[in-house]
């Protein structure tokens, strides 16, 4: 009989404010394991630029932190992947201590796997077992292209990472692509032993068994651990498995960890302060609607930025004033800390209509609305403000003062946001959409700012 544990975490998306606990139990679960192995796993996600520290470090005080705790192998989640220019994401792992197991992200010339990864690794036990451990991210075949890399569909790969450990005793895919696809894996692949989930933020507190094969996910940001238990026969095979989570909140905290998470956070801070981007003769305000905005800069900045005839934003993206005089890093963090891109949409001016009367349409609703995730960050979507677009009571439309003509073609600065979210079909199905990577809203605005207003 062969005692195998594995605990892993998934989506901690730079929620450093649960990371004290969550190395506790790590430490004191390898510590205290009866089991003959101990494997620790992350699932992908583990940064988010959303933290000061990230965003201030590129992400290498994830990595520092993590190598603390020493994980046998990791997979990425599309933050590492997509909130990373190309170049960043090459060298984000340079200094871990731990491998990045994922077969599906590749280099485009010459064509090969990212040079980060490795597309399987194979461990052996101290009874000789052999566990083979695969990983796969969320295939954003729109999105990747435009960071260079050449992202590959999951009913490729996966064959060809299962060639990889078909001899093994033990079958562990890491997985970010969300709990559908897991579920659908599970049903077609049974010499899958364990399915380690993440990317759709889903908790199994007591795994999930499907077709055989055990599911385990622990929610986001730290909030769960998680903890799965095999067992093998004489002859390797896993005759019992079972999975459980741990809810953060519920284990001890002790006197320093406030004074580290806030320490985390003030070191991301001062470190972005550094960083002088312009000066400002008056203050800008979060309000759309005052005299000196910072929607009326921001409209400008995407506007010139994806040389567009008019431009959208929605004032829920601004969540904080810009003060006058020199404006940071860090103030442009705070007030834009959303991981979303500018976004150039074509369309002919039927289309543009159709657009305009969704965003009127669901207007009152967004207005209030308590927007997550697709890359924002912040609390509501807020009002829509155009730039550009005009439209009477009989609800005719006009670009720039004049009559919207049905087959002109338009250009529009929007956000990749608004095609990820369900509210305006018609940039889905009708647009030329083209996302300008590598920079965030954040970093477009600082260099208007900084050109405008130098220091």
């Amino acid at each position: 009989m062969e005692k195998i544990q594995i605990v892993h975490t998934n989506d901690l998306h730079s929620h450093f404010e649960n990371f004290p606990r969550v190395k506790r139990f790590i430490e004191q679960s390898r510590k205290n394991s009866t089991a003959d192995d101990f494997y620790l796993f992350d699932i992908g996600d583990a940064m988010d630029r959303a933290h000061p520290l990230s965003e201030a470090t590129n992400g290498q005080k994830n990595i520092e932190w993590m190598n603390q705790l020493h994980y046998d192998a990791v997979t990425i989640g599309n933050n590492e992947g997509l909130g990373n220019s190309h170049e960043h994401l090459e060298h984000l792992y340079d200094h871990a201590n731990f491998p990045v197991v994922l077969n599906n992200v590749f280099e485009k010339n010459p064509s090969r796997l990212a040079d980060f990864a490795q597309a399987s690794k194979i461990v052996e036990t101290k009874k000789g077992t052999k566990i083979g451990i695969i990983g796969l991210t969320a295939p954003y075949i729109l999105t990747y292209p435009l960071l260079n890399w050449d992202i590959r569909l999951v009913q490729e790969m996966l064959p060809k990472s299962l060639e990889l450990v078909k001899d093994c005793d033990v079958i562990i895919l890491l997985s970010h692509l969300g709990v559908s696809m897991d579920r659908l894996i599970a049903s077609k692949r049974s010499e899958i032993d364990v399915i380690i989930g993440a990317h759709t933020h889903h908790l199994f507190p007591k795994g999930e068994m499907d077709n055989g094969v055990l599911l385990a996910a622990a929610g986001k940001y730290g909030q769960n651990i998680g903890t799965i238990n095999l067992e093998l026969n004489d002859d390797k095979q896993v005759i019992k498995k079972s999975a459980f989570t741990t809810k953060t909140e519920t284990l001890p905290e002790l006197s320093g960890d406030e004074a580290w998470i806030k320490d985390q956070f003030d070191l991301g801070e001062k470190l972005l302060d550094q960083k002088q981007i312009a000066n400002l003769p008056e203050s800008l305000s979060a309000d759309y609607k005052a005299p000196n905005s910072i929607m009326n800069e921001a409209l400008s900045a995407v506007q010139e930025f994806a040389d567009t005839d008019v431009a959208v934003l929605s004032s829920g993206l601004f969540l904080k004033d810009l003060p006058k005089g020199i404006v940071t890093q860090k103030n442009l963090h705070d007030i834009l800390p959303h991981a979303i891109h500018v976004m150039k949409t074509t369309m002919t001016g039927d289309n543009v209509w159709r657009l305009v009367m969704e965003m009127e349409k669901n207007r009152l609703y967004l207005r209030t609305h308590a927007q997550k995730g697709m890359g924002f960050r912040g609390k509501i979507f807020g009002e829509l403000v155009y730039r550009g677009i005009t439209i009477d009571n009989k609800r005719n439309v006009y670009i720039n003062g004049q009559e919207l003509e049905k087959n002109k073609e338009y250009t529009l600065a929007l956000l990749d946001h608004y095609l990820f979210v369900p509210y305006f079909p018609s940039i889905e199905i009708a647009g030329n959409n083209e996302i300008l990577y590598p920079k965030f809203l954040r970093s477009v605005f600082g260099d208007y700012l900084s050109k405008k207003y130098p220091i």
